[in-house]
């Protein structure tokens, strides 16, 4: 965040630099308010470009097998422009790389669930889906994990079909 601001801040005065000697150079001939006008809009630019890039930035960083699951774009009345482009703030990851299942119990998953926000740290989840019955439940301090693949002390949630995690996590 604070290097972001740094950015804007570096961009307005650039841009306020070029704008004059841009002045100078047509020998004063532009108005005085078109500078800091310049270098208002160019600070926007850069907030909004930093916002919009912050999804694919972090996508690029993930690991392989971290799988996007859902995003979460939103529309602000002091974002005008995110009603004609919304922007994506949170997204959900499936860790497809550590799935775990039981060999008696090959329809049941152990993953792993991140949670990315922009300004927020990053929050993982460890669940167990299962797919045969399209039901999931977060692992607690009470869960516990039998030798025959047996899994008690979950909060079970049977979430519509159309659930993203339980979808990534079952493979399509």
């Amino acid at each position: 965040m604070f290097l972001e601001l740094i950015a804007v801040i570096f961009a307005g005065i650039a841009v306020a630099g070029v704008m004059m000697l841009v002045n100078s150079a047509t020998g004063g001939r532009l108005p005085r308010w078109l500078a800091p006008v310049a270098a208002g809009l160019a600070m926007i630019g850069v907030t909004v470009s930093s916002e919009y890039g912050w999804y694919s930035r972090t996508l690029a960083g993930l690991p392989e097998g971290l799988v996007v699951a859902e995003t979460v774009e939103t529309q602000s009345f002091y974002r005008p422009w995110t009603y004609v482009v919304p922007l994506t703030e949170r997204f959900v990851a499936v860790d497809r790389a550590t799935l775990r299942s039981h060999p008696d119990k090959p329809e049941i998953f152990l993953a792993e669930v991140f949670f990315f926000g922009r300004w927020a740290p990053i929050s993982q989840l460890s669940t167990v889906a299962d797919c045969a019955t399209w039901r999931r439940a977060a692992v607690e301090a009470e869960t516990t994990f039998a030798e025959d693949g047996g899994i008690s002390g979950v909060n079970w949630v049977s979430p519509p079909p159309e659930d993203s995690v339980l979808t990534t996590t079952c493979g399509g």
